[in-house]
């Protein structure tokens, strides 16, 4: 494993410049104009207030609150 340490520049004026961190790894560029799948929550849940997602070994709850709002939490 590399560690890189950056220095900032110094100064009154260096952070009124603008600066970009750039990523070593590739990124995967996504394909162009592709649709983003879309479901209903009502299709999801099926009446239920309550759905248990599996993920990488873990779970995660996908719940409908008393006010229709979608929270989920691990």
């Amino acid at each position: 494993m590399t560690t890189t340490v950056l220095s900032l520049p110094s100064g009154a004026d260096a952070l009124a410049r603008p600066f970009r961190l750039l990523s070593l790894k590739s990124k995967p560029s996504p394909a162009p104009d592709a649709p983003v799948r879309r479901i209903s929550s009502q299709a999801l849940l099926h009446g239920e207030r309550e759905l248990v997602i599996q993920h990488q070994g873990s779970e995660y709850h996908l719940r409908l609150t008393r006010n229709d709002k979608l929270i989920l939490t691990k």
